[in-house]
């Protein structure tokens, strides 16, 4: 189990943050620190050790934390982080910092009064910095996450399931369902399935418009397999693609590749960014490619790093990132190729592996 590790890990930290524990109100944060999947939950993770350290959660997850925390001591109340608060002194805690950029100015001001004469200090982003660099357990739940994906567009093509007269909802809704089928508790976010002029809107939700022969069809979607999210698209083409198509696809394939090959360790974002991104501009189409390259992936589907030119920072090896340039067309098409990738000192690890070649269906 890889939690007391990154407990270890967190409390490396509390120092350069002037405190001596941290009170964890964030789930997701939660759940990555100790394992808990309960909706309600805050940890104090001491400076001093497991020992000193809780995990609060009330009683409809008495036997559920026991079971998925067995190394902390629980406490059951309803208001957790404002027990966990209370809690703080006899626990020898001097300064109790807390995650500033999850708790709410009323749940400050609650925290502050629990707390009693013990300082509550901002101590915002910390474990988001841990959960930027994926451990070997991370990467291999997103190796399972990407596998489903995988598996599930294949059968989804192979079956038939893009073809002209099916809607967008339609095709959405089986490829999740096929997800499931394929072990995933369900899609990682909500599919975007967008045939036509539709593709030219970057997160299209589907509509009942129906798929034409001759459409591009953009699918963007990813599975949920133990908490973790895989992220994948790919443009493809019902029938013959016409030149202007084929043309359009090759340019983001192209920027796409750049910007693989720019996943090293010590990148700045913004350059692995501007890797990618100067391609399309060197087409004269850089004003059609509207977002960013790319994101972290993990146990949320858009967390650090933002590979973007409003990015900050670099890269760092075992970070698990998207590359996902698109150009679109308004009016008349886009097209956008994503994969999720593991920076690596040697190549980028690849995580998903769909054919990014210009499929005619």
């Amino acid at each position: 189990m890889p939690f007391t590790a990154r407990r270890a890990a967190l409390r490396a930290l509390l120092p350069g943050a002037g405190v001596d524990a941290l009170l964890v109100t964030d789930l997701v944060n939660v759940r990555y620190l100790s394992g808990f999947t309960g909706s309600n939950a805050a940890l104090l993770v001491h400076a001093d050790g497991d020992d000193r350290s809780r995990i609060c959660t009330d009683g409809r997850y008495a036997t559920q934390v026991a079971a998925e925390v067995p190394d902390l001591a629980a406490v059951i109340e309803r208001a957790c982080a404002v027990e966990l608060a209370k809690r703080a002194a006899k626990l020898s805690v001097e300064r109790l910092g807390f995650e500033s950029d999850v708790v709410t100015v009323d749940g400050y001001e609650a925290l502050v009064e629990a707390a009693g004469g013990v300082p509550l200090v901002r101590a915002p982003g910390l474990v988001q910095r841990l959960r930027a660099v994926k451990d070997a357990a991370e990467v291999e739940a997103l190796r399972r996450a990407c596998s489903v994906g995988d598996a599930a567009l294949a059968e989804l093509l192979e079956a038939g399931g893009l073809r002209p007269g099916r809607t967008e909802r339609e095709v959405a809704l089986d490829l999740e369902n096929r997800m499931r089928a394929h072990g995933a508790d369900g899609p990682a976010f909500p599919t975007i399935l967008a045939a036509g002029a539709n593709s030219a809107v970057p997160h299209h939700r589907p509509t009942d418009a129906q798929l034409q022969r001759g459409d591009l069809v953009k699918i963007d979607f990813g599975a949920l397999v133990d908490g973790y999210h895989s992220d994948m698209t790919r443009t493809l083409v019902l029938g013959p693609a016409a030149d202007w198509q084929r043309e359009l696809h090759a340019l983001v394939a192209e920027a796409q590749a750049a910007g693989r090959a720019a996943l090293v360790p010590g990148a700045e974002v913004t350059r692995v960014d501007a890797a990618a991104r100067d391609v399309v501009e060197r087409a004269g189409r850089g004003d059609q490619f509207v977002h960013g390259l790319g994101h972290g992936v993990g146990l949320q589907i858009h967390e650090a790093p933002y590979v973007g030119r409003t990015g900050t920072g670099s890269l760092a090896a075992g970070m698990v990132v998207t590359v996902e340039p698109g150009v679109y067309l308004e009016g008349k098409g886009g097209v956008r190729i994503e994969d999720t990738l593991v920076v690596r000192h040697a190549d980028p690890e690849l995580l998903t592996h769909t054919t990014r070649e210009l499929l005619e269906v």
